[in-house]
C-alpha cells in the first residue's frame, strides 16, 4: 500500500500522532489526576476517530477495504468524557463511582460491535455494510454521536456556569481557578455540533456527506487545544465546587429577604478593616470564616444579603480601595505600581490591572497620573 503524499494527509498524521502522545502526558500526571485521565481518554478516543478521517485522505481505504469497520470507532465517549473531566476538574473531592459506568454503555456497545466485525471474514463484514451499517447503524452511531455530545455539552456548560458563580463567592483570587480555556473548548465543541447537524442533513437529504466533511478538521483544532489547555492546567486541589442545589442561588441575592445579624457583619467588617484579611492575596471564604468564627455559609449570606456583594467583589474593594489610598499618599516616590499593588493583597499584574479598572472605571496608570 501506498499513502498519498499531501499537505492535509501529513496534517492528519501528526495531529493523531500528537494526541496521543498528548494523551499518554496527561494520564501520567501528577495532579489533577482524575480529571486530566479523563481528558487523555478523551483525547484518545478522538485520535482514534482521526484515523478512520487518515485512512480517507491517503487514499488507504480505496487500496484495502479489509481497514474498514477496525475498532477505532468510540464516538459515543466524547460527550461523557468531557463531561466528567469537567465535574473532576472542578471538584477535586469527586469519585467516579460503578453507577457512573452507565454513562458509557453506549461507548461499549459500539466498542464491541467493531471488535467482533474486526474478526469476522471479508464477506461477512461487505455483507454487514450493504445490508445492516449503512441503511441502519451507520445512521444510529452518526446521529447519537452527536444527540451524546449534544446533551453531555449542554451539561458542561451548565455546571461550569455553576462553577464561575461558585468561583466568584468562594475565592479573592480566581484567575487560576476562571478555566476560561475550558469555556472556549465547550464552545469549540458546540461548533463541531453544529457542523455535525450539518453533515447529518447532507448525508440523510443530499448524500453529499464527505464533501463537507469539516468536523473532521475541527477535531483536530480541538485535539490541540486539548493537549496545549490541559497540560499548562494548574493544580485545583483545592477547590471542591459540589453541584448541589445551593449552586443554583444566583451570586447576589440581595432581592432574598433574609435576616442578616448585625453583629456577624460588624465582625465581618473589622476582620477586613482592623485586620486586613484582605491583604492575603489567596483568602478564601472558608479563611474569612475561621477568622471571624462563623460558618462558611453564613458569612456568605451576610455578604451577599447584608452587603450586597459577591465574596470576590467584596474583598477586591478593600484591594483597590488600599491601592487608591497608597497612591494618595504618594507611596509611588518608593515603590512601583505593581510593588503597590502586591502589598495591598494582589498577587499578579494582570489580576491588578483588571481588577482596578473594573472597580474604578480607570487603568492604575491613569488613576496615578496627577490632574
Amino acid at each position: 500500500m501506498q499513502i498519498r503524499f499531501a499537505f492535509e494527509v501529513v496534517l492528519a498524521l501528526s495531529i493523531i500522532n500528537i494526541g496521543f502522545f498528548s494523551a499518554g502526558l496527561l494520564w501520567f500526571t501528577s495532579y489533577n489526576r482524575q480529571a486530566n485521565r479523563f481528558l487523555a481518554g478523551l483525547m484518545t478516543a478522538i485520535s482514534f476517530w482521526q484515523i478512520d478521517g487518515f485512512f480517507r485522505v491517503s487514499g488507504l481505504y480505496r487500496q484495502n477495504a479489509g481497514l474498514y469497520f477496525l475498532p477505532i470507532f468510540y464516538s459515543f465517549a466524547f460527550g461523557p468524557l468531557i463531561y466528567f473531566y469537567v465535574k473532576s476538574l472542578t471538584n477535586s473531592d469527586f469519585r467516579f463511582e460503578r453507577k457512573h459506568w452507565l454513562h458509557f454503555l453506549p461507548v461499549a456497545i459500539q466498542a464491541l460491535l467493531y471488535i467482533f466485525l474486526t474478526c469476522q471474514s471479508y464477506e461477512f463484514r461487505n455483507w454487514f455494510w450493504a445490508t445492516v451499517h449503512y441503511p441502519i447503524t451507520y445512521s444510529i452511531e452518526f446521529d447519537g454521536s452527536w444527540l451524546s455530545l449534544l446533551i453531555y455539552l449542554i451539561l458542561s456548560l451548565r455546571l461550569l456556569r455553576k462553577y464561575s458563580r461558585y468561583v466568584q463567592e468562594n475565592f479573592s483570587e480566581t484567575s487560576r481557578l476562571t478555566l476560561r480555556w475550558l469555556q472556549v473548548l465547550l464552545v469549540i465543541l458546540a461548533v463541531v455540533c453544529v457542523q455535525w447537524a450539518v453533515e447529518l442533513i447532507l448525508r440523510d437529504v443530499f448524500h453529499s456527506f464527505y464533501q463537507y466533511d469539516y468536523s473532521y478538521w475541527l477535531l483536530c483544532l480541538l485535539l490541540i487545544v486539548l493537549g496545549v489547555a490541559g497540560l499548562k492546567q494548574d493544580n485545583l486541589a483545592s477547590v471542591q465546587f459540589k453541584n448541589d442545589a445551593a449552586a443554583d442561588s444566583p451570586i447576589n441575592p440581595v432581592k432574598v429577604a433574609i435576616d442578616v445579624n448585625p453583629d456577624h457583619v460588624e465582625r465581618i467588617r473589622r476582620a477586613m478593616d482592623v485586620d486586613k484579611l484582605y491583604l492575603n492575596p489567596t483568602l478564601t471564604l472558608t479563611e474569612l470564616a475561621q477568622h471571624v468564627d462563623l460558618n462558611p455559609k453564613v458569612v456568605s449570606q451576610v455578604i451577599n444579603a447584608g452587603i450586597g456583594k459577591s465574596f470576590n467583589d467584596f474583598v477586591n474593594d478593600y484591594r483597590v480601595s488600599e491601592v487608591k489610598q497608597r497612591l494618595r499618599s504618594n507611596d509611588l516616590a518608593r515603590l512601583t505600581l505593581l510593588g503597590i499593588a502586591l502589598e495591598s493583597g494582589f498577587n499578579s499584574k494582570t489580576t491588578f490591572n483588571r481588577i482596578f479598572r473594573q472597580h474604578t472605571g480607570q487603568s492604575p496608570s491613569e488613576f496615578a497620573q496627577p490632574d
